[in-house]
């Protein structure tokens, strides 16, 4: 579990396979996506024989649930996040929107929302997720109209609210009643102190607290989002704790891109990183939610290995559950609780993913800003398809330093977000994983081994 910390191993605290619901960068990975890949990608390690398939539940998919597997991410990002608006009344540590106390009267309008929204349901089946972010979304007057917009184009919309008084109960009741399949939102600390230091503001914990109430009348799935910093971290086992009687469809685990206020000095280091991850394989065993990481793809890696009895983290394998030593496998949960269902395989930076900022402009995401062109002159779909950036963010053997040469580049491909923040190169190799390709490892190249 999380809280095995400090003894041995010098940590303070210390992105599935599902392996079963745990996957990430801002999804899951089923196993079979990545069948023969070490016949045919480049030498990357055959996944196939772990057997977990992804389970569809039949109700969900009478109610409009996409075939997920059939997602093709040279085609289609499995999410578009749609930044509303930069106004909010929090001021968060680590904000990579700085976000600002009022609204920015450049921002795309009602009108040219729905085109946006329209250009994504041009994504194709199966559609899209739809995040509305900011800043505070609820801070725009119309987010109801385009919540609604998005829904009756086919599109699953979810949104993330900022922890204050804006939020309040008739909005909530309204955005279920606008067709929201999932409200996100923040929590960093399993105490007040915590989390209101975090958020900058004073009373933000008790205003999130009515959130999650309002949610729960209102019959509406809730995920929380946690970014992970040194200032909270020794808090996660406490929080997790929290989070089992809230009722939530999913944890998801920010992990620090060093981007707008976000600092490197604020991050945890590339040891406590894996013992994170370690933590939350452990930890997606006993929960009654779904587990997910963003900026952090290396936890497919955690969990392949895990399966095979793998850690490094500095403590003892507890044996793997593919190598029969009876270890227990991370539990099939939180993936049939809503509409949202979860990415077929990971999602990455540009991979599977597309920003759209206040302005328009369009980018790889949010903790990635590069411009690579704007909804108001260009088309999302091409510029997502076709554009150089995105292209190379969807081609692990582009990839450098040992990311390039790592045999899971594929699997994890590393946060090409951090990558970017903390070398300048977005193609660079991941600053924060303690693995080491293996040198032994044969790669194919040129239809031959080496």
């Amino acid at each position: 579990m999380i809280g095995r910390l400090r003894a041995a191993h010098g940590y303070d605290l210390g992105h599935t396979l599902t392996l079963p619901a745990v996957i990430d960068s801002q999804a899951v990975i089923a196993s079979s996506q990545f069948a023969g890949a070490g016949n045919n990608s480049g030498g990357e390690i055959a996944l196939s024989r772990i057997g977990f398939p992804l389970q569809e539940d039949a109700s969900l998919a009478e109610r409009g649930r996409p075939d997920l597997q059939s997602v093709d991410f040279d085609r289609a990002p499995f999410i578009v996040i749609w930044e509303l608006t930069r106004a909010c009344a929090l001021a968060c540590v680590h904000c990579r929107a700085e976000a600002i106390p009022h609204r920015d009267p450049r921002e795309l309008t009602t009108t040219e929302g729905v085109g946006l929204i329209e250009a994504v349901s041009r994504f194709g089946r199966p559609a899209p997720l739809l995040v509305f972010t900011g800043g505070d979304p609820l801070r725009r007057p119309d987010v109801f109209d385009l919540v609604a917009a998005g829904t009756a184009r086919g599109l699953r919309v979810a949104l993330t609210p900022s922890g204050t008084a804006a939020a309040r109960r008739e909005k909530i009741f309204r955005l279920k009643a606008s067709g929201l399949a999932r409200l996100a939102v923040s929590l960093d600390g399993s105490t007040v102190a915590i989390h209101d230091a975090f958020r900058g503001v004073r009373g933000s914990y008790d205003w999130t607290m009515r959130i999650l109430n309002y949610a729960r009348e209102a019959e509406l799935p809730v995920q929380i989002n946690t970014t992970v910093t040194r200032y909270n971290r020794e808090d996660l086992p406490a929080l997790a704790e929290r989070l089992r009687g809230m009722g939530i469809v999913l944890w998801s685990i920010f992990f620090l891109v060093p981007t707008g206020r976000g600092r490197k000095e604020d991050g945890v280091s590339a040891g406590e990183y894996e013992e994170i991850l370690n933590d939350l394989v452990d930890l997606s065993r006993s929960v009654p939610y779904g587990i997910k990481t963003t900026e952090a793809p290396q936890y497919r890696r955690v969990v392949l290995e895990r399966g095979r009895g793998i850690r490094r983290d500095g403590r003892a394998a507890d044996g793997g559950w593919e190598t029969g030593d009876g270890a227990e496998q991370p539990r099939q949960v939180g993936f049939q609780t809503d509409a949202i269902g979860r990415a077929p395989k990971g999602v990455n930076d540009g991979n599977g993913f597309v920003f759209v900022d206040h302005l328009g402009n369009i980018a790889p995401s949010g903790f990635l800003p590069i411009k690579a062109g704007n909804v108001r002159t260009d088309d999302l779909v091409e510029v997502y398809r076709q554009h150089p950036i995105f292209r190379e963010l969807r081609d692990a053997e582009r990839l450098r330093g040992k990311c390039g040469r790592c045999e899971y580049r594929t699997l994890c491909g590393g946060s090409r977000a951090r990558a970017y923040a903390m070398t300048g190169d977005y193609l660079g190799e991941e600053p924060c994983c303690v693995y080491e390709p293996n040198v032994e490892f044969r790669i194919r190249q040129g239809g031959k081994f080496e």
